[in-house]
């Protein structure tokens, strides 16, 4: 199983980090073991001293492809859940500084949260999704996938250009604005329009 990311798919989410728009979606990488089993508090890692929360729509892939046309797209999925994807920034800066690959600030344990359940496709208007993420009660990121610059159909074909899609692969589709730090005792929770999806404690 892979755990497949699209970085910097929100217009917003780029301006506040400061980043350059992408012409293509920027892809990387998590191990399986970045997911944690399900129920368990995310530990703060001492490696770091800014890990920061990203709320993302997350596509479950339902069947084996490769070089999949963006038109056939919609066949290779069928539910939609929820995920934070965690991110040592400190890390991060500091390898993008240096040039440096920086999968150890987004591929380290715990770091691909993800919801118990998913909603199936049919039930949602896939150009509208409304989703949220609280932290300890208070809104601190809200999305639309209407806002993604690159939508669901064209991630998994331009995806499957460089990797073969196998059943139960989880695509991360990026973040809006509002990413921010954590603390010991935070909690967080995340939404798909008015259900809660997903609830982590950091410890």
């Amino acid at each position: 199983m892979k755990i497949i990311c699209i970085g910097r798919n929100y217009l917003s989410h780029v301006k506040e980090l400061n980043n350059t728009s992408p012409s293509k979606p920027i892809i990387f990488l998590k191990p399986e073991t970045a997911i944690q089993p399900k129920g368990h508090p995310f530990f703060i890692p001492d490696f770091s001293n800014q890990i920061h929360y990203e709320v993302e729509l997350v596509i479950k892939i339902n069947k084996t492809g490769k070089y999949i046309e963006e038109k056939f797209a919609y066949k290779y999925y069928d539910e939609i859940g929820i995920g934070i994807d965690f991110t040592a920034r400190d890390i991060q800066e500091k390898c993008k500084k240096k040039g440096l690959p920086w999968e150890i600030s987004k591929g380290f344990d715990g770091s691909a949260q993800i919801s118990k359940k998913f909603i199936k496709k049919n039930k949602l208007n896939t150009n509208d999704i409304p989703f949220k993420l609280e932290k300890n009660n208070l809104t601190v990121q809200n999305g639309n996938s209407k806002d993604m610059m690159f939508k669901f159909d064209y991630i998994i074909s331009y995806v499957s250009q460089f990797f073969t899609l196998k059943i139960g692969d989880l695509i991360y589709t990026g973040t809006p604005h509002g990413v921010g730090s954590v603390c010991k005792g935070d909690i967080l929770t995340a939404y798909i329009c008015d259900e809660k999806m997903l609830e982590v404690k950091i410890k």
